[in-house]
């Protein structure tokens, strides 16, 4: 539960995986970009809000079978409603599901600050890959809503990108879903407009 920014990066990141926001190119198509997805992914937070979950994420991706590909499919469809449709309730209810192949909660030795403790959040018994990234992106959207707000959750500005994300930055002033990727073509777009306006000055001067 600690690293609820984590977990909502993989949410962000798994939503915009999608033929609709690639224009067509699914970018997890099959079992293979699932274990590139999963191994990107499954070693950032520093502390393990859900080891199970986190530990083993690579792993289970590993020994998915097309059955398990459909149901984060069918995941990322789910957690994408709760991103564009963010009332509070809705949110908090739909997370809460998305958190069901969790054991329950519980707290653990926290190696990092001595005496202290902090959330885990295990995976059931015989969880599949689908089962653990529900679980981190129940917790991201959970942690999201009571830190941040529901307003952290939004759709990209970029006027030709049907991505969304879930801002977990500090001053919440975030804009795109990829900013690497849309924010540069916004930059550049903006770029050519300038130099066409400023061309078509020069011209009618003449």
């Amino acid at each position: 539960m600690d690293d609820y920014a984590w977990a909502a990066g993989v949410a962000t990141d798994l939503v915009n995986t999608t033929a609709e926001v690639w224009r067509g190119d699914d970018h997890l198509p099959d079992l293979a970009a699932l274990v590139e997805f999963t191994d990107l992914h499954g070693n950032e937070p520093t502390n393990d809000t859900a080891p199970g979950a986190l530990s083993a994420l690579s792993a289970l991706a590993h020994r998915a079978r097309t059955a398990d590909l459909h149901a984060v499919h069918a995941l990322r469809k789910t957690v994408r409603d709760l991103i564009d449709h963010p009332d509070r309730d809705h949110l908090i209810a739909g997370a809460t599901t998305l958190t069901s192949p969790a054991q329950g909660a519980t707290l653990i030795p926290d190696p990092a600050h001595g005496n202290r403790t902090r959330w885990a959040v295990p995976l059931r018994d015989g969880a599949t890959i689908a089962d653990a990234l529900s679980l981190i992106c129940g917790i991201g959207i959970l942690g999201v809503v009571h830190t941040l707000g529901e307003q952290r959750f939004r759709p990209c500005t970029a006027p030709t990108c049907r991505g969304a994300f879930i801002d977990t930055t500090r001053p919440g002033s975030r804009r795109y879903c990829m900013p690497g990727l849309c924010g540069n073509r916004v930059n550049v777009a903006n770029h050519r407009a300038r130099r066409t306006t400023t061309r078509d000055r020069l011209t009618n001067s003449e």
